[in-house]
């Protein structure tokens, strides 16, 4: 609707986290759990944000908690859509499942909300096969309960390792 185009890295990214082959845990290490997109300066193009990002060999490394980790790694006072890895349990097996985020805080600016709000198809078009996504409007929608809710309301039993 907004005309935005969508970087064909954020394109590759998308594939490579839905798209689990078997690899070495080399490969593994590297896969992403977490990403975080944003617009060009000029606003015409959705583009990973650079250093905005969670590996799959960082949890337990460097990141103990890698959806609280992931949280804080949003802005405060702008817009994002983001993807994430999520790891949770129902009460009959363990799921990893991704997850699409549009974050639009309240602090955000109006202009800012409007485009990434007009260019959510956009990105939405070239992720096939999401089955989760959650616009959050601060951290109070991303709680654990929330998106335990998002993915499988009471049936979600465990969300990143701990209860829900």
């Amino acid at each position: 609707a907004s005309g935005v185009q969508v970087a064909d890295e954020v394109c590759r990214i998308f594939y490579d986290m839905k798209v689990r082959k078997c690899s070495t845990p080399e490969e593994v290490k590297k896969r992403k759990k977490a990403v975080i997109f944003c617009l060009s300066p000029d606003k015409k193009c959705i583009i990973v944000e650079e250093g905005k990002e969670i590996l799959v060999g960082d949890v337990g490394v460097t990141v103990t908690d890698p959806f609280k980790h992931f949280v804080q790694m949003l802005p405060e006072k702008d817009c994002r859509y983001a993807l994430y890895d999520a790891s949770f349990e129902t009460k009959e097996s363990k799921k990893e499942e991704l997850m699409f985020f549009l974050w639009a805080p309240e602090q955000a600016p109006l202009k800012s909300k409007m485009i990434y709000a007009s260019s959510k198809d956009a990105i939405k078009k070239k992720f096939q096969g999401i089955k989760h996504e959650c616009q959050a409007n601060g951290p109070e929608d991303l709680n654990r309960a929330c998106i335990a809710e998002k993915l499988g309301g009471s049936l979600v039993v465990a969300f990143e390792g701990c209860p829900v």
